[in-house]
């Protein structure tokens, strides 16, 4: 879904409900809390200047004693009340807004998750969210600008009827009880409501078309930025140790001088907002001439008091405030309808892949066979396949080996093996029956896979093995020591609690590449499904530690299948049958024995690593 270059109001609301849908979904408190405190501000300034014009017409009148203490104590006990209230929604709006980023950066990470595995891998959909983040870091576009502009046009049209109807009593014609001059009798005509009335018109729609151009390009110039600092963070995500061997600090910091000055973002938004503000104080000067105006002349042929024409003067500045409030959140919401759609676009990533409802027979026994018949897959948007007419048949108990060159088509075998992805042509068995008719995620709980480019996060060692935070601690322990990390845990403190890394906890600690490989395995033992697949599982570490690792998880596998994938063919001689990939396609099947006797691909790769060891 891309933007238009034009949308009617009836679709800039489309997009907004859906937006506003969003937040109710993700945080409806912080919604009403900004809304209300929005009403309590707006609500602040007009008690006091109604209770003085009250004051002052008591004052100027019959000045009875005990009406003006009433009147006294009335201003000072509402104005604390509603201040009292105010500074209440503003303490809960502080704190709802920290609380609310979090919900909305879950929320975020939750849709992704959600997503199916293609959109994961899709660089165009990792682009997009990068883009939704940035335009939500730079000037809150996106979701965050409706949380804000929102409740200050809702707050502004409060403004605006208050004030109107404080004010609309001021045009009333009185009768003059002696000749005056032109101008007060145009004060005191019709016409002069509907001159003034005409004037708030021209100058609304002048505040609307000028706020619109302004928050336009205002947002284009930010954009700029956005863009241009996505660059300087690609630079920054480098290692520090490839900053410092390569010095690339100059670079970088040149990058950012560019991205933050040589752009002229900063001060193009400034010329912008200078020129938008010269205009809206032109419209407010005007508007203010003319209710001086209006309201002096009015009181001075008696239509009303002096207290009442403090109340027109202040209720009329504050309707002309309205105006323009509501004139700028209007022109935002609508301008941020493009970013909203650029996130709609986002959570809105096709979900074709079919969703059998079967159930996975559990079967003590674990007696499972898997069929490849006639395979080939390629990825979307790619023409070359990455796997043609693959046919193999699999049964469980047994220790299988694949093996090739990149880009072979190994991993992408094993993808289709787990339904990350669905075959382009062909299909894939369970007992007899095609995977697409299974229940997706029951049919992944059979496997238990490390792949090459496996991910540890930053909580204990026990979430990271059993990803749970309620789990069998004997178990965990149990897995890591068959995983080849029980010398590591010994040396540890606080054990299988200990946190890895220090993003959350200062006394978090470092893991080595091999030893998070061994967590990883110690991860899909803990699971315990009737396949095991490893995608170059021992790849950081060292042959010692790798041949114990070997020995140690072919006796734990025991009557499970393991799928296993490697670039070190010694590894293979573990293996019962060993699979040969080469451009995509099936090309030798046997034992290490046999293959390595046979001219071909496997023969070629086992010399190629031997030579290196003779």
């Amino acid at each position: 879904m891309r933007e238009k270059e034009k949308r009617s109001l009836r679709e800039d609301g489309k997009i907004l409900v859906r937006g506003i849908r969003l937040w109710a979904e993700i945080s409806p408190q912080f919604m009403v809390y900004n809304i209300l405190r929005q009403i309590a501000e707006r609500l602040l300034p007009y008690f006091p200047l109604y209770m003085t014009t009250q004051f002052v017409n008591e004052l100027s009148s019959a000045c009875k004693e005990k009406r003006l203490l009433t009147l006294a104590a009335a201003t000072v006990l509402g104005t604390f009340l509603i201040s009292m209230g105010k500074r209440m929604l503003d303490g809960r709006v502080e704190v709802w807004k920290d609380v609310c980023l979090q919900k909305t950066e879950l929320y975020m990470a939750q849709r992704q998750n959600e997503m199916e595995y293609r959109h994961m891998e899709d660089p165009e959909t990792a682009l997009l969210r990068e883009e939704i983040f940035n335009a939500s870091r730079t000037d809150g576009s996106g979701l965050w600008r409706i949380i804000w502009c929102l409740p200050n046009l809702i707050g502004s049209l409060f403004d605006l009827a208050l004030s109107a109807a404080l004010t609309c009593s001021m045009f009333q014609v009185v009768n003059l009880d002696r000749e005056r001059n032109v101008f007060l009798s145009f004060v005191n005509s019709p016409v002069c409501a509907a001159a003034f009335l005409l004037l708030l018109g021209l100058s609304s729609a002048l505040s609307i078309k000028t706020a619109g151009i302004h928050t336009a390009k205002e947002m284009k110039a930010w954009s700029v930025f956005a863009k241009d600092m996505l660059s300087v963070r690609t630079y920054l995500q480098l290692r520090g140790e490839d900053i410092i061997i390569f010095n690339l600090k100059d670079l970088i910091l040149k990058e950012y001088e560019k991205a933050a000055l040589q752009s002229g973002c900063f001060a193009e938004v400034e010329r912008i907002n200078i020129r938008y503000d010269s205009l809206s104080i032109l419209f407010k000067a005007v508007l203010s001439v003319a209710v001086f105006l209006i309201t002096a002349g009015k009181a001075f042929i008696g239509a009303f008091g002096i207290g009442s024409f403090i109340l027109y003067r202040g209720s009329v500045s504050r309707f002309v405030e309205a105006l323009s409030g509501i004139a700028e959140n209007f022109a935002h919401l609508r301008e941020n309808n493009k970013y909203l759609l650029r996130l709609y676009e986002f959570l809105d990533r096709p979900g074709d892949m079919y969703r059998g409802s079967l159930a996975v027979e559990k079967r003590d026994d674990i007696d499972y066979e898997i069929e490849f018949c006639n395979v080939s897959f390629r990825y979307p948007g790619c023409d070359s396949w990455a796997l043609k007419n693959v046919s193999i048949k699999f049964k469980i108990g047994e220790k299988l080996a694949i093996v090739g060159q990149n880009g072979s088509g190994k991993t992408t075998f094993i993808k289709l093996l787990c339904r990350l992805y669905d075959p382009t042509e062909g299909t894939i068995l369970l007992n007899g029956i095609d995977i697409t008719k299974y229940r997706p995620d029951e049919y992944r709980a059979l496997f238990c896979v490390v792949f090459q480019d496996f991910a540890l996060f930053p909580f204990s060692l026990a979430e990271n093995v059993a990803n749970l935070t309620d789990c069998d601690e004997k178990k965990v322990e149990e897995c890591l020591i068959r995983a080849g990390f029980g010398e590591r845990l010994g040396t540890m403190d606080d054990g299988i609690r200990t946190v890895i890394g220090r993003d959350f906890e200062d006394d978090g600690i470092d893991l080595s590449g091999g030893e998070q490989q061994k967590v990883a395995l110690a991860r899909a033992l803990y699971k315990d499904g009737a396949f095991m697949v490893l995608d170059e599982p021992t790849a950081a570490l060292d042959p010692i530690a790798e041949a114990a690792v070997y020995e140690g998880f072919w006796r734990t596998v025991r009557d499970k299948t393991a799928v296993f994938i490697s670039h070190r063919l010694s590894s293979c001689r573990f293996c019962d049958d060993i699979i040969v990939f080469h451009k995509g396609q099936l090309v030798q099947r046997g034992d290490h024995d046999t293959l390595a006797k046979e001219a071909g691909m496997y023969r070629q790769l086992w010399e190629a690593q031997a030579k290196y060891y003779i």
